[in-house]
């Protein structure tokens, strides 16, 4: 996100709260979206946020946008308290919610995705704690200086650069250069979909590093695989393996996933699966490969079909 943007003001007074909420409802969604990978979670959150806004008093605020951001933020922070039983009790991996739109081809379409937190990059966030994911977002994405950062969250300035230090060596060359997360995925789904038609995955997988990881996210709600899958050999004998028993055939679909080229599987008029990639430019290759069929995290692309 362009930090100009993120820090551009409008002025405080005479502002109704619907100004507000058009004004910074996605950088506040992106907050909280990056926050707990969740796009349903993060809609419900500004629901609420700006509902219990309305009876509160505002007029003391002198900056409201950073007024907001803290409030989202301390939000998601609770939300995650009470959400970590879940993820322990978690059935598999647990990969973040998507979030998905039709390809488009005109400027605010490109607009749109330009504003899109990259998939590779949300599960990386992952890898943090609350509290780190909350002083990374805020100094790293928003570009927060670290007295703003301590007291959105009440922390002291020396533990909040402590708490970045560690989210960064956490994240490794992922946070240091998000670039490279990015990259036209488009032939590599064409190279799955030719797969998927043919049974032979040998071209797909020549795409992957040959320490590339699949990750699959069933949540015990539907058969996947309960542990990461590492190496391009044992990808290829696992997806050809799931394809010899049926379990991809039905009509896959491309979409927009998080801003580059992903999948979508439609089995008897319902979503099933969805494949994305975390794609290497500087390699051009695919380094991990998502593959998501937990019900509850596909029901949004039932407006797509």
């Amino acid at each position: 996100m362009n930090q100009e943007a993120v820090h551009q003001t409008i002025p405080e007074s005479n502002v109704g709260m619907e100004e507000y909420y058009r004004t910074y409802k996605k950088l506040l969604f992106s907050v909280a979206y990056r926050m707990l990978g969740s796009v349903s979670d993060s809609e419900d959150i500004l629901q609420e946020m700006f509902i219990s806004l309305q009876t509160m008093d505002t007029e003391h605020i002198t900056n409201m946008k950073s007024y907001l951001v803290k409030m989202v933020t301390n939000r998601c922070l609770n939300e995650l308290k009470s959400a970590r039983k879940q993820r322990e009790l978690y059935i598999g991996p647990w990969l973040p919610e998507p979030q998905v739109h039709e390809i488009g081809h005109n400027p605010l379409d490109r607009l749109e995705q330009e504003e899109t937190v990259n998939y590779a990059f949300l599960v990386l966030l992952q890898k943090l704690s609350a509290m780190e994911r909350a002083v990374f977002v805020l100094r790293e994405v928003l570009g927060y200086e670290y007295g703003e950062v301590a007291e959105m969250l009440q922390k002291t300035e020396h533990n909040c650069r402590k708490i970045y230090s560690r989210a960064k060596l956490k994240i490794g060359s992922g946070g240091e250069a998000p670039a490279q997360l990015t990259g036209d995925t488009e032939p590599l789904a064409q190279l799955y979909l030719r797969a998927v038609n043919t049974g032979d995955f040998k071209n797909f997988v020549s795409m992957l590093t040959n320490d590339a990881v699949l990750v699959s996210d069933g949540g015990g709600k539907k058969r996947a695989a309960l542990k990461p899958i590492f190496g391009k050999e044992r990808i290829q004998a696992f997806l050809e393996g799931i394809a010899a028993k049926g379990a991809l055939q039905g009509d896959w679909r491309l979409l927009d996933i998080n801003g580059q080229t992903g999948l979508v599987l439609i089995q008897e008029r319902k979503p099933v699966k969805i494949i994305s990639f975390h794609w290497y430019a500087g390699q051009q290759q695919a380094l991990e490969v998502y593959l998501i069929v937990n019900p509850d995290k596909l029901e949004k692309l039932e407006s797509f079909l």
